[in-house]
């Protein structure tokens, strides 16, 4: 009979312990140690797909170019690099019910309608449930080529892997899959470890392209230990507020691609569609004659797009002042608001500063510091900001409006969109003549002359 041992395991990095503390010498972590009790495996869960291959010099290494699958979704595909890899193990997280099984089953119609054989591993779903999305995304017309099985056992899905030799599979989701040699319960760190690791080395024997869907923990990030980021290729984050219709997917690593790009989704009855122009979606309900509100140009890799940043800043009623945000980063909030109030002379140590993202986008690009600070003086001075002007910095602690990158192409989908005028750090001019945008082009170095700039550019419009 097997020796049963009694370990502690942090949920956060993976370190071991043979007692309970409180916080994690590893990764600093409170409260984040669980029990386990494992027991020795009879034979090692990864026995005979460990291959045995000589070291090679790099230089006689032979290469060949991999031909990417589509996956039928043009915005998936320029978050995965331009498509997706055999071979290669894609991790994507999220919250639950954002719709992350739905965009796969429905990249793996498409997938499976380029005649490609593709096997769906549903460990949290019955056949049946996922026939009934299947219906109502329309998968069910390439019956021949996508399989479906409803199994957690893992070396049941190696038995299946073996004999059906797919092009990709599915395993949704990962916290639920369990190997009988370890004694531990599904998803605890030991289970999450050893499945993925079994799982990825068979991706990469047998050249299947893999996608494992993850749960996400309170915080945001994946549950499990972190050692499964490391071992995948790619990991994608799914984003937005479940009771929204827009949701963002991120590409958080990846090997066979940048991790810039940004895809934009509207959940419908008809599962996820893509949104072809987010700029245009996300300014559609904006309010034009009311202060506190900006529109900025962000950039996403290679994709640049439009978002509302509202504010709103009254008096409070608490003894401390607050500084809320919602898709904007509320530390970098707190500096902007603090640069305002020592350098502008601006009376917010009273004031309650509410800060949001039209939309559901989290913003991340530094650009975006100037049209937060403007958004916070237009509420602050009930100011209302011209409906044709934007604008553009990374603002410093001394109050200084710093240069931008990718401005040309930033300024042309504003143009798109009907914008004529823009505030820019003056070093961007300086540096830059080549910026055909046929905008107004209005030069700033600090954020005193931006404030000038649309203070007086709002009593010329009214």
């Amino acid at each position: 009979m097997a020796r049963v041992k009694t370990v502690y395991v942090c949920q956060q990095c993976g370190a071991q312990s043979p007692r309970w503390v409180g916080k994690c010498p590893g990764c600093g972590g409170w409260n984040s140690y669980v029990e386990e009790r494992t027991a020795a495996p009879r034979q090692d869960p990864r026995t005979g797909i460990v291959r045995d291959e000589p070291p090679t010099l790099l230089k006689d290494v032979t290469t060949r170019a991999q031909d990417r699958l589509s996956a039928g979704i043009p915005e998936l595909d320029r978050v995965l690099g331009g498509g997706v890899v055999p071979g290669s193990v894609i991790l994507i997280g999220g919250d639950p019910g954002i719709g992350k099984s739905t965009l796969i089953l429905q990249a793996m119609k498409h997938i499976a309608a380029a005649s490609q054989t593709v096997l769906y591993i549903s460990g949290e779903e019955s056949a049946q449930q996922t026939k009934l999305r299947a219906d109502r995304l329309g998968a069910c017309g390439v019956e021949d080529q996508l399989f479906i099985a409803n199994q957690v056992d893992v070396t049941a899905i190696q038995a299946s892997l073996e004999r059906m030799r797919p092009d990709v599979v599915v395993v949704d989701s990962i916290q639920v899959v369990y190997h009988p040699e370890i004694s531990s319960s599904p998803g605890s760190v030991s289970q999450v470890r050893e499945c993925a690791a079994l799982l990825t080395q068979l991706a990469k024997s047998m050249n299947i392209a893999l996608f494992i869907i993850g749960h996400v923990t309170k915080d945001g990030a994946i549950a499990g230990p972190r050692v499964l980021e490391h071992l995948v290729d790619t990991v994608l984050y799914f984003e937005g507020d479940r009771y929204a219709s827009y949701r963002v997917i991120r590409s958080m690593k990846n090997r066979f691609g940048s991790t810039n790009e940004l895809g934009v989704f509207e959940m419908t009855g008809a599962g996820l569609m893509e949104v072809a122009n987010p700029s245009e979606l996300f300014l559609s309900e904006r309010a034009r004659e009311s202060s506190g509100s900006v529109v900025v140009p962000v950039l996403e890799g290679t994709r640049a797009f439009l978002v509302e940043i509202q504010g709103l800043v009254s008096r409070s009623t608490f003894g401390v002042a607050r500084q809320k945000s919602h898709g904007f980063d509320p530390n970098r909030l707190a500096l902007l608001t603090a640069v305002l109030e020592k350098r502008l002379g601006l009376n917010l140590v009273d004031k309650d500063v509410f800060l949001n993202v039209a939309g559901g986008v989290r913003v991340m690009d530094p650009a975006a510091d100037l049209g937060v600070v403007m958004t916070v003086a237009s509420a602050l001075l009930d100011v209302v900001i011209p409906a044709d002007l934007i604008f553009l910095g990374e603002v410093g602690l001394s109050a200084e409006v710093r240069s931008v990158s990718q401005i040309a192409l930033r300024l042309k989908e504003a143009g798109k969109l009907g914008f004529r005028r823009c505030v820019v750090p003056k070093n961007n001019i300086q540096k830059r003549t080549d910026i055909q945008s046929g905008m107004e082009i209005l030069a700033v170095a600090n954020i005193q002359e931006a404030l000038e700039a649309f203070t007086t550019l709002s009593q010329e419009t009214t």
